[in-house]
């Protein structure tokens, strides 16, 4: 007998009534689909290159205040098992706490490891990730920074601090990951809230990259660039040749370059001005907007690569994440071209 007083029906008797429910022309219930996270990667048809899902996220250290009220929560339970949900091969992550000794007295289930490591650890223990972890600011009851989370080995690692001023502790971990036969350069960014902070901090970062890294070897840079008004892109993909993720899939330069092509062939009539020229057309930046977390409008992070053949990306959105931390994360699904295949 159930709640209703009612004895439940047998799986023979449950068939028959959809069977009558659907002769006069009522719907039998149907079970409702379980939706996934994000669709499956796949490597592209006839390609037998290795085909990374990369992700980059601002973790917000794992602890959020609730929507109604003040009282700080752990999410990092939660977060953990939505990472591993994603099947990505690297994660970028920023804001990682290393360690903080008062929110392991005053937060329930606080992990007793750093971040990073618990992160690393699938929730079913089927699977983890090799960490590297790049410790940014110092304080008396801990400390926080970027981190990389790798399926494949990490060979190499490196953490350099970029802070622009005493008040704002920033850096750039760099790690360089095996992917087959190919080293892979990674870095981790979190720049800084000034603009004035930003523009230095990016002319460190493209001269690391210019010094340390091959011109033909594969480079994915991302991570929070806090450029809302996307004032460095232009720089740095002129400078090191990278593409962010988005440009990657809808190019719009050369969408503006067939039309003032049309234009000028077809209809002569018409003075284009000298800002349509044909060699000149602007670059449209399409990065997602990622920022806050709930209602996204910002454009705050970003993934370039170079080297890579952009597959997929996409901005994961909805109350799922915005309970998790106040930035959405960024997905991309890149094939590694291989130069010497």
């Amino acid at each position: 007998m159930n709640a209703t007083g009612r004895r439940p029906l047998a799986p023979a008797d449950r068939a028959r009534n959809d069977a009558d429910a659907s002769r006069i022309g009522r719907r039998p219930r149907l079970p409702k689909p379980r939706r996934a996270a994000v669709p499956p990667k796949a490597p592209a048809e006839g390609s037998a290159a290795a085909t990374l899902r990369v992700s980059t996220y601002n973790i917000h250290k794992g602890v959020l205040r609730e929507f109604i009220g003040l009282r700080r929560v752990t999410r990092i339970h939660e977060l953990r098992a939505r990472l591993h949900e994603l099947d990505s091969d690297l994660i970028f992550l920023q804001e990682v706490q290393g360690q903080h000794e008062r929110h392991a007295r005053r937060l329930e289930h606080w992990p007793e490891e750093p971040q990073d490591v618990f992160l690393a650890k699938s929730p079913k223990l089927r699977q983890t990730f090799e960490t590297a972890y790049g410790r940014n600011a110092s304080y008396l009851h801990g400390h926080h920074g970027n981190a990389l989370l790798s399926r494949y080995p990490i060979v190499g690692l490196e953490n350099r601090d970029i802070s622009d001023h005493a008040l704002e502790k920033r850096g750039v971990l760099h790690c360089v990951v095996k992917v087959g036969r190919l080293d892979v350069h990674c870095f981790v960014v979190h720049f800084g809230l000034l603009a004035r902070s930003r523009e230095r901090q990016l002319g460190a970062l493209i001269d690391w990259v210019s010094n340390a890294v091959s011109p033909d070897a594969p480079l994915i840079i991302a991570g929070d660039f806090n450029d809302w008004r996307n004032q460095l892109s232009d720089r740095l993909c002129g400078e090191i040749g990278v593409v962010e993720v988005f440009d990657a899939l809808r190019p719009q330069v050369e969408l503006v370059r067939r039309a003032t092509y049309f234009a000028r062939d077809r209809l002569p009539a018409v003075e284009l001005p000298e800002s349509a020229a044909v060699g000149g057309a602007p670059r449209m930046v399409r990065t997602a907007r990622t920022f806050p977390a709930l209602v996204p409008w910002f454009r705050m992070d970003r993934i370039y690569q170079r080297g890579f053949r952009v597959n997929a990306a996409r901005v994961l959105r909805g109350i799922e994440w915005a309970r998790l931390s106040d930035h959405s994360p960024l997905v991309a699904d890149l094939e590694l071209i291989d130069p010497g295949a």
